[in-house]
């Protein structure tokens, strides 16, 4: 199924009604109640383990709106540290008024390496605010072994994906995650790693002892790591129809629980290495200057001092952005 086929023009627009109905699933999702009791054909395949015989082959599927500062890191990452020994196909749903992620696409597309598909999908912006039509896009069409939901300011750093293929080629869980994620502490605004030109876009490295590990309990939404055979016959909750309406806003992502909830697991937690995040204070979604903008914001200088308090670490050495390795075209 095309993109221009799977995106509905005439569907009608998230409404405050719909939102009603996406709080009572969620409440739904974190009960004891199976969605099978709701909706019929959420049956899992027959899994099968990944041939030995053929490449290792992963898609990764991210969303970036007014969020290039960051998506450049993550891009760079999958330059640096992607083995040869499986193919990799990128994902990346955007739109084309956003002109900073469109340049940093461009940018990403002059690397031509033998086992690394570029897949740029532009959605118009209603479209792609709310994540999981593209999320469902994706499963439905995906070709690869498994397939890794993440957000774009998730970074596959060294040893990742040597380590999650590692971990998969015998794994019939339906959905897994990694036990351990680093995180940089919640970024401002102004920090001078969060913003940038078209000018500025180039290959770029973190510095990994900027970074905490953080124990994680389920797949959320960024780690949702989903057998292939799973994404082709169940999609991301296509059963929900309020998921997969337009919206005029960016949609929290509610629906990470609920796909929790339609395949019936939290997800199996895996050794999976190098996986780390670049937290931030200011999200793409909120317009500037807004009161969720700024309520977000405090919220987010509460959450940097207890990170502070809990590693004892002063601001300024945690996340410099690029270290003294970072690499540039």
């Amino acid at each position: 199924m095309t993109l221009a086929t799977h995106v509905n023009h005439t569907a009608d627009y998230y409404s405050k009604f719909d939102a009603i109905k996406s709080w009572g699933l969620k409440q739904l999702a974190g009960g004891r109640v199976p969605a099978t009791v709701f909706y019929d054909d959420l049956e899992l395949p027959t899994l099968n383990v990944v041939s030995g015989k053929q490449p290792f082959a992963l898609e990764i599927v991210s969303h970036c709106w007014q969020y290039a500062h960051l998506l450049r890191y993550q891009l760079s990452s999958i330059v640096f540290y992607a083995p040869n020994d499986m193919d990799i196909t990128v994902t990346v749903y955007y739109c084309q008024s956003d002109q900073a992620t469109v340049d940093t696409l461009r940018y990403f597309t002059s690397f031509d390496q033998p086992n690394i598909t570029w897949n740029w999908q532009c959605l118009p912006k209603e479209y792609l605010f709310r994540r999981s039509i593209g999320r469902n896009h994706a499963a439905l069409n995906t070709k690869a072994d498994w397939i890794w939901f993440t957000d774009c300011d998730s970074i596959f750093y060294q040893n990742c994906f040597s380590s999650l293929r590692q971990q998969l080629r015998h794994e019939l869980s339906p959905l897994v995650f990694p036990l351990v994620e680093h995180r940089s502490r919640p970024l401002p605004p102004q920090h001078r790693q969060l913003s940038f030109t078209a000018r500025d876009v180039s290959l770029v490295d973190i510095e990994p002892k900027d970074f905490i590990a953080t124990a994680i309990s389920r797949a959320t939404g960024p780690l949702q790591i989903v057998h292939g055979d799973v994404a082709r016959k169940l999609g991301y909750c296509q059963q929900t129809t309020i998921y997969q309406k337009p919206a005029k806003h960016w949609c929290k992502a509610l629906e990470d629980r609920v796909f929790r909830w339609l395949l019936g697991t939290q997800g199996m937690g895996l050794p999976i290495e190098g996986v780390y995040r670049i937290q931030h204070q200011e999200k793409g979604r909120y317009t500037k200057g807004s009161a969720w903008s700024w309520l977000r914001s405090c919220a987010q200088a509460f959450n940097t001092a207890v990170w502070q308090g809990k590693t004892n670490k002063p601001a300024q050495r945690t996340f410099t952005g690029p270290s003294s390795n970072t690499r540039h075209e």
